[in-house]
């Protein structure tokens, strides 16, 4: 279990981290939101006691600063490119391994589990942005520890690296381990966790269930198609108080306020014919971008952005 309380961190007149208060379930990947300049990153190394701020983070009930064997309890990149260029991957894995009395065969093993293998004995200055994320990400696995921490794991990996590193940090949360990781990735965030901790201009903006932050911040309605969709409309709004009824196209609406029963209910008993009666739940995205409209830090200017934005841009 992570645990952080009351964070806060300003850099002169700037307020980067907020009173920022949430913990971390074992068992579950915990995705970590905000828009650019939310204060992720500094949240981050707060919790890490990387920055002095106030507040504090456990991690099982003790401080980063105070575990006897971090490497061993928390594995962490926040940096992908943290490497000495001219150290090939596996003597990098062996220095941090001897620091923290890893035996040196753990180094092969956790380089074969990321697919380097083949270049270990190769300098990571000439590594793509993908590659260096994965020896950040073997670097972090050296100690086998419970809890990962990691900082935007995905950017530079191609699609088969995305979708490997998904069922990888899925499989770690489900033995009973704790995952938490940042990400802009939203698409992909929706498809890895299972809880998420959102942020924008370093205050919390929500923690919990993907599917309880979807919800709160978007509506779901039930999609209706039939060739008989005008006379429906019109029974809808006149059996049902306060229902809105849109149309997509000229044979389909969409329907909020009411659950797919009370629509299929009135259609059978009038006789309507359906060819589609389902739900459609808003995505991940559409509840970030409605969740954090007002807390973008560098936006458009106004003149380009689109009508009914919430954004606004600082200066």
């Amino acid at each position: 279990m992570i645990t952080a309380r009351n964070l806060d961190k300003s850099f002169g007149r700037t307020h980067a981290v907020r009173d920022l208060t949430f913990e971390v379930r074992p068992g579950v990947v915990t995705g970590f939101l905000g828009p650019n300049g939310a204060g992720k990153s500094t949240t981050l190394r707060l919790m890490l006691d990387l920055d002095r701020g106030r507040g504090e983070t456990r991690f099982d009930g003790v401080r980063y600063a105070e575990l006897e064997r971090p490497l061993r309890e928390v594995g962490c990149v926040l940096d992908a490119r943290s490497f000495h260029p001219t150290r090939t991957a596996r003597d990098h894995l062996r220095m941090l391994a001897a620091a923290a009395s890893i035996p040196t065969v753990r180094v092969d093993e956790v380089l074969d589990l990321v697919g380097l293998g083949d270049v270990a004995g190769h300098r990571p200055r000439g590594f793509s942005l993908g590659m260096a994320q994965r020896l950040g990400l073997a670097a972090a696995l050296l100690g086998d520890p419970h809890t990962l921490v990691l900082d935007e794991p995905a950017n530079g990996l191609d699609p088969h690296g995305i979708q490997w590193l998904r069922e990888f940090l899925r499989a770690y949360a489900d033995a009973g381990r704790t995952v938490f990781v940042s990400s802009h990735q939203l698409a992909e965030m929706a498809l890895l966790a299972e809880e998420l901790v959102v942020i924008g201009r370093g205050r919390l903006i929500a923690a919990g269930p993907v599917g309880d932050f979807v919800g709160r911040f978007t509506h779901q309605c039930v999609v209706v198609r039939s060739p008989q969709v005008q006379r429906l409309s019109t029974l809808l709004r006149m059996t049902f108080v306060g229902v809105a009824v849109a149309a997509e196209d000229e044979a389909t609406i969409l329907v909020e306020g009411l659950r797919t029963e009370q629509v299929g209910d009135l259609a059978a008993a009038n006789a309507i014919t359906l060819h589609e009666l389902s739900v459609r739940t808003a995505s991940l995205e559409q509840a970030f971008l409605e969740a954090t409209g007002g807390d973008v830090e560098y936006g458009p200017a106004a003149g380009s952005r689109r009508t009914g934005s919430r954004e606004r841009v600082t200066t």
